[in-house]
């Protein structure tokens, strides 16, 4: 069996991982990107469950996961009660936009939030910040072009094109005369350095509480406490794909000891 399993359509989801290992070097880790169906933030409702269905059914068969991390923003507003109805066997955690973390943070109270079309475009986020921001103006950012230059250059761009690329969501914020940025996208979180120090607006996110959650899942609330994790190796975490290979899958494997395991 395998400890945890994190899923995106692409490279989105590697921080979710890598935060976790270290909180837990000896846990097993999978990381699958559904880069076949890149990018999920374009597609349809019924498009995304369909294909995360497909996947964790494959996933399932394979590494007979305990948790199940879904490390994107749109597979979780648009699959998650499904997945647990699907398959009740497996405990999955999702990551939503952080927007109750930017509503304490925010002094002018207007909270900017950068994601895919789809994530966006739920009525997830009116819920989340009607119990949570309900006093805040939420201004909204769907940035698939920017998305798409992180899953397929950002890891070995230098620091001039990350900041050009970064450059218009930032300027779109500042003139809303946003003070925090919620990072809506999983991908965003790969270079979210780039981000604070793009400007002086606040960033946040969903990692730290993921993993919590993701870990007290299998210690009882308490991480790393009453559990014997499944990695006795030095390179517990593996990296699988569904589509083709490109170079960030060799950077990001070299750059943080992960295994590249091939197409599932």
């Amino acid at each position: 069996m395998t400890d945890f399993v994190f899923i995106d359509s692409g490279v989105g989801g590697i921080p979710y991982m890598t935060s976790l290992l270290q909180k837990e070097p000896g846990a097993s880790c999978i990381y699958v990107a559904d880069n076949a169906n890149f990018p999920y933030g374009e597609k349809s409702h019924d498009q995304v469950v369909a294909c995360v269905l497909e996947l964790v059914e494959k996933i399932c068969r394979r590494f007979e996961p305990k948790v199940i991390v879904l490390a994107c923003n749109t597979i979780s507003v648009n699959a998650l009660e499904i997945l647990r109805q699907k398959f009740p066997d497996v405990k999955f955690v999702g990551t939503v936009p952080a927007i109750k973390l930017a509503a304490s943070v925010t002094q002018k109270k207007r909270i900017g939030l950068i994601a895919t079309a789809s994530t966006c475009n739920n009525p997830y986020n009116m819920e989340l910040k009607k119990l949570f921001a309900d006093d805040c103006q939420l201004i909204m950012r769907p940035d698939a072009e920017l998305i798409s230059f992180i899953e397929k250059k950002a890891f070995t761009a230098g620091k001039e094109e990350l900041e050009a690329a970064v450059k218009p969501a930032i300027d779109f914020f500042i003139k809303e005369d946003c003070d925090v940025i919620v990072l809506g996208c999983t991908h965003f979180l790969n270079i979210k350095d780039v981000f604070e120090r793009a400007g002086t607006i606040k960033i946040v996110d969903s990692v730290d509480g993921v993993v919590r959650h993701a870990l007290g899942l299998l210690s009882d609330g308490i991480p790393g406490q009453g559990v014997e994790f499944s990695s006795k190796t030095q390179a517990p975490a593996s990296l699988y794909i569904t589509g083709a290979h490109n170079s960030s899958y060799d950077f990001i494997c070299s750059h943080y000891n992960i295994a590249f395991g091939g197409n599932i």
